[in-house]
């Protein structure tokens, strides 16, 4: 049987209007009953996870929350950070101006806002309504984060986010690790940070092994995960890169494709076990 359930949140465990159904949340808490510890692996920041944590109450009944790609790490069950990397100070200027001259927009976090130079940006605004959060403009984004921050995201267009790729990649390819989670996503994040690292040091926290986690996810960052865990699971509306990676396709996330998942691999084997 499973001990854990990592779950991306956009695109997989939430529906098209950023919800989590009733019948998904049934599921996983009969799976919670069984033992199965949930792990929100999202690149959502820490405040876009708290909501679902809570609704998914793992402040209660334990769990964790992975944000940023797993640059930052929770044990929801005492409020232990078991893991915060941050972006190296001497990349944020770049990171900005590689943004600009690219002709696209950077963002980063704040403890409750996300912030940019560009707060209207259709892009911009999509993030907004991932993480349900307010958006505060600035002059000069690289200035203003003068703090540790785990992670910046570029979105704009695909073929202008390619450009501002390719010149973090020439000037800091050894520090940063740059990756899509959406074609008009590219983020940004540490090196080492994926959510393959993340979950290596949740499984090392819990002592458990990779075959003991299912991962459920649809995007290009959620590749590494399903790649790390011992059966991973895309949804129907992934891209195909993540659909190739996956031992198993189940149905889309507005389809409660996690609640299949769920009942086929969890709650199915759990009673064939008895």
């Amino acid at each position: 049987m499973y001990k854990a359930l990592a779950l991306d949140l956009d695109g997989t465990l939430t529906d098209s209007q950023k919800k989590i159904t009733e019948k998904t949340k049934v599921a996983i808490f009969a799976a919670m009953d069984k033992g199965v510890k949930v792990i929100l692996a999202s690149g959502r920041p820490l405040m876009g996870l708290t909501a679902p944590a809570r609704e998914l109450e793992l402040y209660s009944r334990g769990g964790f929350i992975m944000a940023f790609n797993g640059g930052v790490i929770v044990d929801c069950a005492n409020g232990t950070e078991l893991r915060r990397i941050t972006v190296p100070e001497r990349c944020v200027g770049d990171i900005c101006l590689a943004a600009r001259q690219a002709g696209c927009t950077a963002l980063s976090y704040t403890a409750d806002r996300i912030v940019t130079e560009n707060p209207r940006d259709e892009y911009v605004l999509k993030e907004k309504f991932c993480v349900n959060a307010e958006v505060m403009g600035v002059d000069d984004l690289a200035g203003f984060v003068s703090y540790p921050t785990p992670k910046f995201l570029i979105v704009g267009p695909h073929e202008k986010l390619a450009v501002a790729e390719r010149y973090l990649r020439e000037r800091h390819g050894g520090e940063l690790n740059i990756f899509y989670s959406e074609g008009y996503f590219l983020e940004v994040c540490p090196k080492g940070v994926s959510k393959s690292s993340g979950l290596a040091a949740v499984c090392e926290y819990m002592n458990i092994s990779p075959a003991e986690l299912m991962a459920c996810g649809d995007g290009m960052n959620d590749i590494p995960m399903l790649d790390f865990a011992g059966l991973s699971v895309a949804m129907e509306n992934s891209c195909p890169e993540a659909l190739d990676r996956a031992d198993f396709v189940t149905l889309s996330n507005d389809c409660d494709g996690v609640a299949a998942a769920v009942e086929r691999f969890i709650l199915q084997t759990a009673k064939t076990a008895r």
